[in-house]
């Protein structure tokens, strides 16, 4: 069989890449259930009518089908019915129907976690792929949700990367801003088409002012004065309540004053006092933050690692007020979203963190020779009993080629099973000799009392200076 190409766009990580992932994993659930949020896991695939609403996302989409199917059933080439299914390409989408599905069944306001993978057709490159890992938190209340949690959500992400600062992932800044000003000053200065600005402002960091400059005036029929005043406003950030003062003057200027932007206004600021009180530095007022998509109603936000800032956003999100409704009802929420995938590639690629092994082993234990094998097993055995990760060596060759397979697997630790004394007689089964082959240190052992270090117990994810 040739060597198979790998696929792009599908990662795959090494075991000591997986360590790595599992503790990012482990990292932001641990937090998320902290601060009251509840699991939950949706099926991977949704109606391809409900996944096509977002237009823009069409071509992304994966459709599902049989590789042989019958004539006639739902969801074939002929049959363009509303059962044909797609793969999810976000959490978004699939948790809204959740909550419509299951409105009788929750306490609302519902707080929830949702850990999965997506997939998504789009161009692979650097933290881009087509199948990734998704940690999703959201909160949706019945008929209304109070503002405050706008202002919560985005600090429990932040409390929940702060937490990976201690094993080598940079610092992150969350830059939010407020859907409100953007659409109270836009239509203050006689611009309507709120979401086709937005949707050129979102792309300033991409191709620059001069060319969304460009767009504004040709697509959204911005005269030069209003599309210079709608950079002017992208231009304004800071970690303070001196942003509203800077955007509320500016507004002023232009006769751009509107109550939607006065209450945008005093949003932006709540959040951006709790912040500088709850994490300094952390949260940044930042006006260009657009986020393209159109269900977003109020707090939109987007976080960067400091230092990658060129890797884009790596968790995004904000309010939406509509997105989940049955018609009779309607559930409001606000939510962010963590590319993990698109987090741990950079960690990994740039080197900034490392596994101490990729094997959960802490010990081998030696096997003396074939027949006597059910003497390590049960060394094994009693290590495991006491929580402690054991492997038996795969055959009974010399001790230096045993060592060996444990030095390449990473294992710690080998033990060494006692030999029969000069009369023959049997050494009780559980002692022994376990050797530290990264030190050489060699001691007596008895596996009903004796445990590696803590730090040894188990694979620890380090800065990869500190590896």
């Amino acid at each position: 069989m040739a060597r198979p190409t790998p696929l792009s766009g599908f990662p795959e990580w090494l075991p000591d890449g997986r360590v790595v992932e599992q503790h990012v994993l482990d990292t932001l659930r641990r937090t998320f259930e902290l601060h009251g949020f509840a699991g939950i896991e949706t099926r991977a695939v949704e109606p391809l009518d409900q996944l096509l609403r977002k237009g823009e996302t069409s071509k992304e989409v994966y459709v599902l089908r049989r590789l042989q199917e019958e004539p006639g059933a739902e969801g074939t080439s002929g049959d363009r019915s509303e059962k044909q299914l797609g793969l999810h390409f976000d959490l978004t989408v699939p948790f809204a129907r959740y909550v419509l599905e299951n409105a009788g069944r929750l306490a609302f306001p519902f707080k929830r976690y949702q850990i999965q993978k997506v997939w998504r057709g789009e161009r692979p490159q650097d933290g881009r792929f087509r199948e990734f890992v998704q940690a999703d938190i959201d909160v949706v209340g019945a008929g209304e949700l109070p503002y405050h949690y706008e202002v919560e959500l985005p600090l429990v992400m932040a409390e929940a990367l702060g937490a990976l600062r201690d094993v080598g992932v940079p610092e992150v800044r969350i830059l939010v801003n407020n859907r409100k000003v953007a659409e109270g000053f836009y239509r203050g200065l006689g611009l309507d088409d709120v979401e086709g600005v937005l949707r050129q402002v979102d792309k300033l960091d991409k191709i620059g002012p001069d060319a969304v400059a460009e767009l504004l005036q040709a697509e959204q029929g911005a005269t030069p004065e209003q599309a210079k005043a709608c950079l002017e406003l992208a231009a304004i950030s800071g970690t303070d309540t001196t942003v509203v003062d800077r955007v509320r003057a500016l507004a002023a200027s232009y006769g751009a004053v509107t109550d939607l932007l006065e209450t945008g206004l005093g949003e932006l600021a709540a959040l951006v006092e709790s912040a500088a009180r709850r994490a300094p530095g952390v949260v940044v007022a930042d006006l260009k933050i657009a986020r393209g998509l159109d269900y977003y109603t109020g707090s939109v936000y987007e976080t960067v690692l400091v230092g990658h800032e060129q890797l884009g956003s790596i968790c995004s999100g904000g309010r939406y007020d509509t997105l989940a409704s049955d018609g009779k009802n309607t559930y409001p929420g606000v939510g962010l979203s963590i590319g993990v995938s698109r987090l741990v590639s950079r960690l990994l690629s740039a080197g900034l963190v490392a596994a101490t092994r990729g094997v959960p082993t802490a010990v081998l234990v030696a096997v003396t020779d074939e027949a006597h094998r059910d003497r390590s097993d049960a060394v094994a055995a009693a290590l495991r009993a006491r929580g402690i990760p054991v492997d038996v060596a795969p055959t009974a060759a010399k001790f230096g080629k045993q060592i060996k397979v444990a030095d390449r697997r990473g294992i710690p630790f080998v033990w060494f099973p006692a030999q029969p004394g000069e009369d023959g007689a049997e050494p009780e089964v559980l002692v022994g000799q376990v050797k530290d082959i990264r030190s050489g240190e060699q001691v007596d052992a008895d596996a009903a009392s004796w445990a590696p270090p803590a730090e040894d117990r188990l694979p620890r994810v380090v800065p990869a200076a500190a590896e």
